[in-house]
């Protein structure tokens, strides 16, 4: 996998929250750090990962272009401004965030917009999120086979994607879950409990422990110490086949995240 397969997210948190909890994830042992414009958050966790005395080539930083930036005289410049928050001269991956349909950018403007900013340097690599099958397609088409990293979607034991994860390993893109505890409801499940008892582990390191074992890449968060460390340990936890197949089971198409205007048909 050419993105790591385990990185801090920083959805909703700003301020000094996000301060504190890249930090604490940072001296923690983390070093995949992500990030997104929309996020308003990306000079918080630039000065957080300054502070942290990490060396840049330790670190693996992901920030996401937001809708507003597609244009192709736009993005460029809007991913210059994420470096500056950022106090980085590249990030390691970037994202188009969401497709946006009717957006008034058309796919290949951004998708050749983004390949440009890999070209300057300003991207090691290039992705994208929450795309389906046609789509990641359609980019493909436009930058190359090879070129797209990662499609960083929302996965979770009740939103299992399948089709799309299957699709995207058959054409060599890495699957980054988001939302892997679907904002906190897996943690009540008693099937993901009773797994949880068994190994002796939390429900939430069961829950990142089965995306890591079908290959993705995980990102979750916290404002927790305990949880920021606890959530590491699922890199050590393995999962045998009945407890993979009794999670298989929990599927029920649970999506929690589906803007209108911004996401595509679902496959």
């Amino acid at each position: 996998m050419s993105i790591p397969s385990f990185g801090v997210g920083t959805f909703r948190l700003t301020g000094q929250t996000v301060i504190d909890s890249v930090r604490t994830a940072l001296e923690l042992g983390y070093r995949a750090v992500d990030t997104a414009q929309i996020y308003g958050n990306e000079a918080e966790v630039g000065q957080a990962v300054a502070a942290s005395g990490v060396a840049r080539a330790d670190l693996f930083l992901t920030t996401k272009i937001w809708t507003d930036n597609y244009a192709k005289g736009k993005l460029v410049p809007s991913l210059r401004d994420s470096l500056d928050k950022l106090r980085t001269d590249y990030v390691d991956l970037t994202l188009i965030h969401w497709p946006a349909p009717g957006n008034g950018v058309d796919l290949p403007e951004y998708m050749e917009a983004l390949a440009e900013a890999k070209s300057l340097g300003l991207t090691r690599r290039i992705g994208i999120s929450n795309f389906n099958i046609a789509l990641t397609r359609q980019a493909i088409d436009v930058v190359g086979k090879g070129e797209i990293a990662t499609n960083q979607v929302e996965l979770s034991p009740y939103l299992q994607n399948t089709t799309l994860a299957a699709f995207l390993k058959e054409q060599g893109i890495a699957v980054t879950s988001y939302m892997t505890l679907a904002y906190g409801k897996v943690l009540q499940d008693p099937v993901l409990k009773r797994i949880a008892d068994k190994h002796q582990a939390t429900v939430a390191q069961v829950a990142l422990a089965w995306a890591l074992q079908l290959g993705y890449a995980v990102i979750p968060s916290s404002t927790r110490r305990e949880n920021l460390a606890s959530n590491l340990l699922a890199r050590d936890l393995k999962l045998d086949a009945e407890d993979m197949a009794a999670i298989a089971a929990l599927e029920r198409n649970g999506r929690e995240v589906d803007p209108a205007g911004l996401a595509p048909a679902w496959d």
